[in-house]
């Protein structure tokens, strides 16, 4: 962090040297957003902003003895909210950390081993390995016991310890000697932690005979990957009387993901929906074509909430308005649009909202988020995966 700003605050010099680089800072950013927001901003809200720093932001931060970095960036977080449309919560101002925080969620990329599990008397037990990290390429599985990570042995490593080691920055080498679940003898392997996308989708459990349900957990690049794996196996379960794919709690993530799971239910070459920046031609997305194999056109239920949004929210509502699916929860998060990081020198970072998502009619998506065919209350309890089941029953019966 850069050396707290001694000067008194009441004494504000505009041509102080720190006191200008706020201001040549918070043009920047201003630029930025002229540049790239979907809505151009006001440059009198702008010079209001400015007023305001140098009369009270500015001043009330000094006095608290607050850092460079703190003045700068907390500054800078008031301004995007000023000149952000009033309708766009979603715009915002991050620091570094919050930055690459958001940054490795957005893209639903990891840089770690891919290992999760428990510890136990025996050893720490693997619960989940990501199928595309380097510890499942080299064999390690799912219930097997993890008995050393670099010579120490987990038994005497607490939980929090071994999760550290499992966690190393990109490029380390860890050697693991592990028990397989039904094996006597040990394995040792060489592992590197590395950038990959997580599993996006996951198997839930349903009562309706010839109903399968998808968790998927968020979008990215390698949801379609995931899906095919999926639909594979429930296609050797013939008669497949209908799916339900769980939205809730999904952030979403890359547009062309929805599109891509789209390709599974939609005839190929429809067209998707659009996404239009400010002064620019419409940026339209079609559907893929992909083998029958992987295609279901029978009954499809989408469980949301209002946690749902982007993708998730954008691939829901395409399918709601076709008629395609029916949607079962609470009204989702409002969030279908295109978002844009811009990092500075400093490695913070703007987020924006660059473009608005439409329907393939040229209606919009709305900030207050779809409404659902079968609606639930916020905190309800309700076992939507159970309801979604009957209502493909009936409709299978038809």
């Amino acid at each position: 962090m850069c050396p707290i700003n001694t000067k008194p605050a009441a004494a504000t010099d505009i041509e102080d040297p720190a006191y200008r680089g706020y201001i040549d800072f918070f043009e920047q950013v201003y630029q930025t957003m002229v540049e790239n927001y979907y809505m151009p901003p006001s440059r009198e809200r702008f010079e209001h902003f400015l007023q305001q720093f140098r009369t009270k932001i500015y001043v009330q931060l000094n006095e608290n003895g607050k850092s460079i970095d703190y003045i700068r960036w907390r500054s800078a977080n008031l301004m995007v909210e000023q000149l952000r449309d009033p309708e766009d919560i979603f715009s915002t101002f991050y620091p570094p950390k919050p930055a690459q925080e958001y940054k490795e969620t957005a893209l639903g990329q990891r840089v770690d081993l891919g290992i999760e599990g428990i510890k136990t008397d025996d050893g720490f037990k693997t619960e989940h390995i990501e199928p595309r990290s380097d510890a499942y390429q080299k064999g390690l599985r799912p219930g097997d016991i993890v008995l050393k990570i670099d010579g120490k042995d987990t038994n005497k490593l607490s939980e929090e310890q071994i999760k550290d080691r499992l966690t190393p920055l990109i490029d380390t080498k860890v050697e693991l000697v592990y028990r397989g679940a039904d094996a006597k003898e040990k394995t040792t392997i060489r592992v590197v932690s590395q950038e990959y996308f997580k599993q996006t989708v996951f198997m839930c459990p349903t009562e309706a005979p010839g109903v399968f349900c998808f968790k998927i957990e968020r979008f990215n690049r390698k949801t379609s990957e995931d899906m095919v794996v999926h639909m594979n196996f429930i296609k050797q379960h013939a008669p497949v009387n209908g799916i339900i794919l769980d939205m809730r709690g999904n952030p979403g993530g890359p547009p062309l993901a929805a599109r891509e799971l789209a390709s599974f239910f939609l005839p190929g070459g429809d067209e998707f929906a659009y996404f239009q920046k400010r002064d620019e031609p419409k940026a339209s997305l079609d559907v893929p074509s992909i083998p029958d194999a992987y295609k279901f056109d029978g009954p499809l239920a989408i469980l949301v909430d209002h946690e749902s949004g982007s993708s998730a929210e954008l691939f829901s509502g395409i399918m709601q308005r076709r008629k395609r699916a029916v949607l079962l929860g609470e009204n989702t998060a409002g969030q279908v649009f295109l978002k844009s990081m811009y990092p500075f020198e400093d490695e913070s970072m703007l987020l924006l909202v660059t473009a608005r998502g439409h329907f393939p009619d040229g209606s919009v998506f709305s900030f207050k988020g779809l409404t659902p065919d079968r609606p639930v209350e916020e905190g309800e309890k309700v076992d939507l995966i159970n309801m979604a089941s009957i209502y493909i029953m009936i409709v299978a019966r038809q």
